[in-house]
């Protein structure tokens, strides 16, 4: 049976293409069925559009986080959703909302969790020292950055990188790392590689 995919998004949606692309393997049974940005003018609407995916918008602005779920999940339902996709998704979801979906959620964070969870992410790596810095695709729990982690791409820090620079080589991982990390959860075979950028595992 096909499964259905949402990929929710704020900004350019890099992360959403990656997944697009990994849904479209001939190994897998399943598609993006929907797109749901919180964010009217998210670059990323315009990538799902051409790639022929319907969109949501539901602005969070001026809104209860109640509200805002209530409205995204009757499309949720609408569409028969069997997994959300969290890809730069810069809202966190209520305790009720990951309650409903439980195991079907999975988000993309730009650290080796469990450390340096949250915001800010990048400048606290480089402040603790680390070697290494990288991402991980975990299952959405009510703990923010706390769930099951599905796979993690490592990635070394150089001493005189900037936040900036980092964020742009995790970044480069992100893509590979999710497409992976969902063909696991659906069942496909992860396509794991190495560079000399990035070391992807997935679990």
């Amino acid at each position: 049976m096909t499964q259905n995919i949402a990929i929710f998004i704020s900004g350019r949606g890099s992360n959403m293409a990656a997944l697009i692309e990994a849904a479209q393997d001939s190994e897998l049974d399943a598609r993006v069925a929907l797109v749901v940005s919180n964010k009217p003018d998210a670059a990323g609407l315009e990538k799902a559009t051409a790639a022929g995916i319907e969109t949501l918008v539901v602005p969070s602005k001026g809104k209860s986080r109640e509200a805002f779920e209530q409205e995204v999940e009757r499309h949720l339902i609408r569409e028969q959703i069997d997994l959300i996709c969290l890809a730069g998704f810069m809202r966190v979801l209520s305790a009720g909302f990951v309650g409903r979906w439980e195991s079907k959620i999975l988000n993309i964070h730009p650290s080796l969790l469990p450390s340096f969870p949250g915001l800010h992410v990048h400048e606290q790596a480089l402040s603790a020292g680390v070697a290494v810095s990288g991402c991980s695709v975990h299952w959405v729990t009510a703990e923010l950055d706390s769930g099951p982690i599905v796979g993690q791409a490592v990635v070394p820090v150089s001493a005189i990188e900037s936040a900036d620079d980092l964020a742009e080589r995790i970044q480069q991982a992100e893509h590979p790392l999710y497409a992976a990390c969902l063909r696991r959860v659906l069942g496909g075979k992860p396509k794991t590689e190495t560079t000399d950028q990035y070391l992807l595992c997935v679990l």
